[in-house]
């Protein structure tokens, strides 16, 4: 057991938080342990017009979906939350922290819209798409092993398995997390290549009470070039390049078949 503490807490904190929140959430339910109306998002239950049921603001983007994809949301969710932890928020996890309750708030908001009480797959397809676009020129993702595209479109990819999965509806309720993946993007990181911030990056630095909190010193925040520096986060180098560089061939991420994301 012991053991097995340690190999969680290994784990980025943020991320590690992600994963627990959605294993917790929706293996309750799945169980029938808790009813999916108590985790559900409603304005009048959060606000107090009905109530104070402040959990739902957590446990809304935390129900999944039930059976095998189920499993393929926890992988993807666990990955796309540790490249991101260990390559642009390195040692920042408060940056990362802070800036996703940003995000999960602009989740809610946009949504309004569309009356949706759940958002763990527009949060799913924030991260998604912060991290392909934060991947170098050139990456490639292949969709559950049939067909290879730039990881800069994998979003995308996923919106048309929602389209094609749900209907119209269910695209739809993920759009929000494309549109707020990208003001994160373009905010934070700037959309120019190589661009060390965005212009609202300042402001996306966690306060020194959280820093503290994650036991990090204030600094300089998350910056594309961390990506680089660090040689993680959604970094994959195309195999022919590798073979050029003598480097060792290896896979680039295959969503579906449990291979890793370009991680040197």
């Amino acid at each position: 057991m012991d053991a097995f503490v340690a190999e969680i807490k290994k784990i980025p904190p943020v991320t590690r938080f992600l994963s627990i929140s959605l294993i917790s959430v929706t293996g309750t339910v799945l169980m029938h342990l808790v009813s999916p109306y108590k985790v559900l998002f409603h304005h009048s239950l959060v606000s107090g017009a009905r109530g104070f049921e402040v959990w739902r603001l957590w446990s809304s983007f935390f129900l999944g979906s039930g059976g095998l994809s189920f499993i393929f949301e926890i992988i993807m969710l666990y990955r796309t939350g540790n490249e991101l932890e260990s390559g642009p928020y390195l040692r920042k996890s408060s940056d990362f922290a802070f800036q996703l309750v940003i995000a999960c708030g602009a989740i809610i908001v946009t949504s309004v819209p569309l009356s949706s009480t759940l958002f763990f797959r527009p949060l799913l397809l924030c991260l998604v798409y912060l991290s392909s676009q934060l991947a170098p020129p050139g990456a490639q993702t292949s969709l559950y092993g049939l067909i290879t595209i730039p990881v800069k479109y994998f979003p995308f990819a996923l919106l048309g398995m929602d389209l094609l999965s749900g209907g119209p509806r269910a695209a739809a309720l993920a759009l929000p997390g494309a549109v707020i993946g990208h003001l994160w993007w373009w905010g934070v990181f700037g959309s120019e290549p190589g661009g060390r911030g965005g212009s609202m990056a300042q402001y996306g630095r966690a306060p020194r009470w959280l820093a503290r909190w994650f036991g990090e010193t204030s600094g300089s925040g998350a910056s594309a070039d961390s990506v680089r520096a660090t040689g993680s986060g959604v970094h994959v180098i195309p195999p022919r390049a590798r073979a050029e560089e003598g480097a060792p061939t290896t896979h680039g991420h295959r969503w579906g078949s449990g291979q890793r994301l370009g991680s040197n």
